[in-house]
């Protein structure tokens, strides 16, 4: 199979539904002329032309307003956040309007609208422009969210994310872009709500989001010389979230990482380990492990950055932890 981009795969899937259905356009801060600020929508703009591929005033509740209204009318917008710490001054429109007008009007009224936006840390951005919020919609009933690891599960993800009736979230890490790995030629769709097991094992389960996908599985070749045998699962769909695939791992394995760039208050390791203990304590051998950033705002000076993430270092002490224990 051949081997693409992060940032080709998504443009794949942007296109072909774009081709597929006059209903679906593009709009958000940068995606026309520029083709995005991480070029993720570069050449759209040419094939498609400037009614379907939108430039946007610099007003995140105006235009994902607009995105929201839009559906309303039958239309399929993706709307590009250009980074996740600018969903807070656009709560309104995504909590409290696309996320419950669905459930409002009795279902007469649908929603399909695609987010998407980046999120993680690492490019020394600083506090307002490098976190990882996928926790707090998690926190939403309405919502959908995606985090796709690999390019062909953004590809995969994406197509069916600008498919579904409901608002869609799909969270991209800024460090995968040019990661490269093969992609299905084609339409390609993977169904949300599907985790996938990226390296299976017997010793450890890890449970990992994102750019910590990767994390882990650097973190699973370093422990396999040890001897330590670690089954990493990629949740893929954060919700809906496919449970019975990751207590499945923890029932073989009797051990849990969870390794997460968000925080560890409320966030989504917290969510994975709560799953665990209320539906398979029993099968557990030793405590559960979080690996998420640290509980302060990401720093701009490199090395204080480095110190509050989480990495595959972390991940591999996390899991000789539990194994020794």
């Amino acid at each position: 199979m051949r081997e693409i981009t992060y940032n080709e795969a998504l443009r794949e899937a942007l296109e072909g539904e774009m081709r597929r259905d006059p209903d679906v356009f593009l709009m958000g801060e940068d995606v026309a002329v520029l083709g995005g600020v991480f070029r993720s929508t570069r050449g759209l703009l040419g094939e498609f032309g400037c009614e379907r591929v939108r430039d946007t005033p610099l007003s995140e509740s105006g235009f994902i307003g607009a995105g929201v209204g839009a559906a309303l009318t039958g239309m399929r917008p993706v709307v590009e956040l250009m980074f996740c710490d600018f969903f807070t001054v656009a709560m309104d429109q995504v909590v409290n309007q696309a996320a419950k007008l669905h459930y409002m009007t009795g279902g007469k009224l649908k929603v399909p609208l695609t987010l998407r936006t980046t999120i993680g840390a690492g490019r020394s951005s600083a506090a307002q422009h490098s976190q990882s919020l996928h926790a707090w919609f998690m926190h939403v009933p309405g919502l959908k969210a995606v985090m796709p690891s690999v390019p062909a599960d953004v590809k995969g993800l994406v197509t069916a994310a600008i498919r579904d009736d409901n608002p869609v979230i799909v969270f991209e890490h800024k460090f995968l872009y040019n990661t490269k790995g093969p992609v299905p030629e084609g339409e390609y769709v993977i169904p949300l709500g599907v985790a996938e097991v990226k390296r299976p094992g017997t010793d450890v389960t890890v449970v990992a989001t994102s750019m910590m996908v990767v994390k882990a599985l650097q973190a699973a070749q370093a422990l396999e010389k040890e001897g330590i045998s670690v089954e990493v699962v990629d949740p893929r769909t954060l919700v809906p979230l496919d449970k019975a695939t990751i207590l499945e791992s923890v029932k073989k394995t009797g051990r849990l990482v969870v390794a997460d760039e968000g925080y560890p208050k409320c966030g989504f390791a917290s969510e994975i380990a709560a799953i665990v203990a209320e539906e398979a304590l029993d099968y557990l051998d030793a405590p559960v492990k979080r690996v998420t950033n640290l509980d302060a705002p990401i720093p701009f000076a490199v090395p204080e950055e480095k110190y509050v993430m989480p990495d595959e270092h972390k991940i591999a002490a996390a899991v000789r932890s539990l194994v020794k224990s």
